[in-house]
């Protein structure tokens, strides 16, 4: 071993110490129990997963009582541990956190992002099941965000939008970023920008694209809700285009459903954008282009939607001190080489959760210097590979006793 690289395992190691304590010890962070009630974190012995991956139960006393949770930690260094976004398939589809982490071979993994799981507010218009952020798979664009106004779960921090994203980048380094939709439409009469790609709300007067990867779910919510009430009405003015191999093959003022064929993109528009569409004939040639661009420039491989609470070690300001939930989150810590994957028992079981602010705490307590809040309630799942039997167990005490399906998670990978 090299001396430089016994430096940095020895200084890593402290940084791990500082973030796990034994059992029945405390962990204070900075500022705990000033803008909340959060005054200790106690976490049991550490429980190794995989190489590089360890899991470990937690309690704390948090402003509505005492809390139990669940908190996985990865070393991104170890050339055995990878991460990547546990999904269905599509966008469009939900089923439980521990099929998707038996399926794809995740060793643990926690859910993700807030998704459209109900239209109550739209009657008669199928629930996408579509998360509200941006999503990146193997270092492939899944999809982008829908307008801030448009999202579901608690309201977003000042300076923070539904484009905020907790990811991995090819260097292996875990990190905060923004991911905002580039595109355009080229078509014989010129080009327009791409409004949405593969999401369930596109913004007033855009044109969003589907993709195969959408699924089979009828693509009618893109064109409900505006980009700043989600229960407005579904715009009147809408069609939709049907491109296969570069040429239009259909249009119709209908928003259709089904599987979207190989080498096809459905292009849906409503006012100004249904206009746009309306205008292109069978036969004339479109070309669709679409990615999703970093804030920072740097390229994800895996990346998945979550609104900041925790940056540079501290607390976002505006975060909510009150509603306490059970909540799932993500963290950063140790310059990217760390993630951590952190959730709550349901309430029925263990008190009535943390407030968002407290969440902000507990990740910096445990180690992480920045951080997201993830779906929480119903959804919150935290899954580790059994020991003995290798299938995915889950860890926490799911609200109502049984797992959500959910459309996608962020797994954690040994190989």
């Amino acid at each position: 071993m090299t001396g430089h690289h016994m430096m940095r395992t020895v200084g890593r190691a402290r940084t791990v110490v500082a973030a796990a304590a034994t059992v029945g010890a405390v962990v204070a962070g900075a500022g705990l129990g000033q803008a909340t009630a959060l005054d200790k974190v106690r976490l049991a012995d550490d429980v190794s997963v995989a190489p590089g991956i360890s899991y470990r139960a937690f309690s704390v006393t948090g402003s509505h009582g005492v809390v139990s949770g669940h908190l996985v930690t990865a070393d991104l260094t170890d050339r055995h541990v990878s991460v990547d976004l546990l999904t269905p398939g599509t966008v469009s589809s939900r089923v439980k956190l521990s099929q998707m982490a038996a399926a794809q071979g995740a060793v643990a993994g926690v859910n993700a992002d807030f998704f459209n799981i109900e239209e109550s507010q739209h009657v008669g218009v199928a629930p996408t099941n579509s998360a509200v952020g941006p999503a990146i798979a193997h270092g492939e664009a899944l999809k982008a965000a829908v307008p801030d106004g448009q999202r579901f779960g608690p309201g977003l921090p000042p300076g923070t939008s539904t484009r905020d994203v907790i990811g991995v980048g090819s260097d292996k380094r875990a990190r905060l970023d923004e991911l905002t939709l580039e595109g355009s439409v080229r078509t014989k009469s010129g080009s327009f920008d791409l409004g949405g790609f593969n999401q369930y709300a596109i913004p007033v007067g855009g044109v969003g694209a589907f993709s195969p990867k959408w699924g089979e779910v009828s693509r009618q919510r893109s064109v409900c809700g505006t980009d700043t009430v989600r229960a407005a009405a579904c715009s009147t003015n809408t069609y939709e285009v049907t491109v296969h191999n570069g040429r239009v093959v259909s249009g119709s003022p209908t928003i259709g459903a089904g599987a979207i064929a190989e080498d096809t993109v459905v292009l849906v528009g409503r006012e100004a954008g249904a206009d746009r569409l309306r205008a292109l004939r069978t036969g004339d040639e479109v070309k669709v282009s679409d990615q999703l661009r970093t804030a920072s420039g740097k390229q994800f491989q895996f990346a998945v939607g979550g609104f900041p609470v925790l940056r540079d070690g501290e607390p976002l300001p505006g975060l909510d001190t009150k509603a306490a939930a059970t909540r799932t989150g993500a963290g950063v810590g140790d310059h990217g080489q760390l993630l951590y994957l952190l959730v709550l028992d349901g309430s029925a079981e263990s008190g009535s959760g943390l407030t968002v602010a407290e969440v902000a705490d507990v990740l910096g307590a445990v180690g992480a210097d920045a951080g997201v809040n993830l779906d929480g309630g119903g959804s919150s799942t935290l899954v580790t590979r059994d020991p003995v039997t290798g299938t995915p167990l889950v860890r926490n005490h799911p609200t109502g006793g049984a797992e959500r399906p959910v459309p996608e998670g962020i797994g954690l990978f040994s190989h």
